[in-house]
């Protein structure tokens, strides 16, 4: 193959970790982000500039041949006028349906894709007559620019609404808002999945997710789902892949309740969920993004045993804990600590489930992190 340079639009942790996955493929990188302290500028040359700058853009696209993203907020037109002079995948109208709720959600709904009910919001009055319809509890959100549970308020009872519309009333104008239905889910389950330029399709096992204050805190692979569930999950993920014409790793989280599937959100890049496949499959999501934008043949997905991934907020815990284990591989991004930064993430491996569920609680025990491998372990060893 004939190096290829692959221009990244943000240069943060996933930035970072494509790189690492592109130096065996014998591939260069550029990354373009705002912030000059990105963290995967570590790892290759940086550009510093607004997504705006089509000056900066346009030399950055002459260096280039081919540009993917690593965050759904890069600017839909910014990719767009990079997509009049280079190969862009994923495609900027997939990134732009992403972007807003209310277009994801409209998208699922065509697609027969099961989902909590929802309604785009105007005004004051109409947020409670919705509320009223939807029943309490309900999220609103905005359609635009929120991510980690930033950007969204719980309305609890009537006395919220107002406290709701004081809060983001404002981004009715900005960027639109939209009301959820809560769905009282047993658990939350995401798929991974690549799409190659020739339109092959392949997904990793579907992965079960922990959530801390809407940022995920841990994923178990494979989920505990029925064949029934985790077939018509990876088929929900193949419908909206092929409706977009989609190039590239997404990821799609889903609600489980039950014996239904309830689609929350897609995810138009390698994702949080998807970083146990590094270790734990045959080919990681990173080298499979890589492969499909560039047109390569996609690798195998097949999981290599039961993996567990840990996300690390704030600051890294100490590293022996997890390298102490067998199956223990450690990721420092290396980031300032900061409070809620994704620092960090730790993956275990074991071909056992049950040698994993005691990897994990010696690792919870040494450092101070039982309440977050608790539910993995109980979901191992049940």
């Amino acid at each position: 193959m004939t190096m290829k340079t692959v221009g990244i639009l943000g240069g943060g942790q996933l930035a970072r970790m494509m790189v690492l996955a592109g130096a065996p493929l014998g591939l260069r990188f550029e990354l373009f982000d705002p912030a000059a302290d990105a963290c995967g500028a570590q790892l290759a040359p940086l550009q510093v500039a607004a997504f705006e700058d089509e000056a900066a853009l346009a030399a950055f696209a002459a260096r280039v041949d081919v540009v993917t993203f690593d965050f759904e907020n890069v600017p839909a037109h910014s990719a767009r006028f990079l997509a009049a002079r280079v190969p862009v995948h994923p495609h900027p109208d997939a990134l732009a349906v992403a972007q807003d709720r209310l277009s994801e959600k409209t998208l699922f709904q065509q697609l027969g894709i099961p989902l909590p009910p929802f309604a785009d919001i105007r005004s004051r009055d109409e947020l409670a007559a919705r509320v009223a319809e939807f029943g309490m509890p309900c999220i609103v959100k905005t359609r635009r620019l929120g991510y980690d549970g930033k950007g969204q308020f719980r309305i609890r009872s009537a006395a919220d609404i107002d406290a709701a519309w004081a809060t983001l009333g404002d981004y009715v104008e900005k960027t639109g808002l939209i009301l959820e239905g809560f769905v009282a889910f047993d658990r939350e389950v995401s798929v991974v999945a690549v799409r190659g330029r020739d339109g092959e399709f392949r997904a990793w096992p579907v992965t079960g997710n922990w959530h801390v204050d809407g940022v995920l805190s841990a994923s178990l692979a494979p989920a505990q789902l029925s064949p029934a569930l985790h077939e018509r999950a990876i088929g929900h993920a193949r419908a909206l892949a092929e409706r977009l014409d989609y190039v590239g790793v997404f990821a799609l989280e889903l609600f489980c309740r039950g014996d239904e599937l309830l689609v929350n959100e897609m995810a138009p890049r390698v994702h949080n969920s998807g970083h146990w496949t590094i270790e734990g499959s045959e080919t990681s999501q990173f080298e499979n993004h890589l492969r499909a934008v560039l047109g390569l043949p996609l690798g195998d997905t097949r999981m290599l045993g039961h993996a567990c991934m840990l996300n690390w907020l704030g600051a890294m815990p100490e590293a022996a804990a997890v390298l102490g284990q067998p199956g223990g591989h450690w990721h420092d991004y290396g980031k300032q600590p900061r409070a809620g930064r994704k620092v960090g993430h730790a993956t275990l491996r074991d071909a056992d489930a049950q040698a994993l569920a005691d990897a994990l609680d010696a690792v919870g025990a040494q450092l101070d992190r039982t309440a977050q491998v608790a539910p993995l372990i109980a979901a191992l060893r049940s």
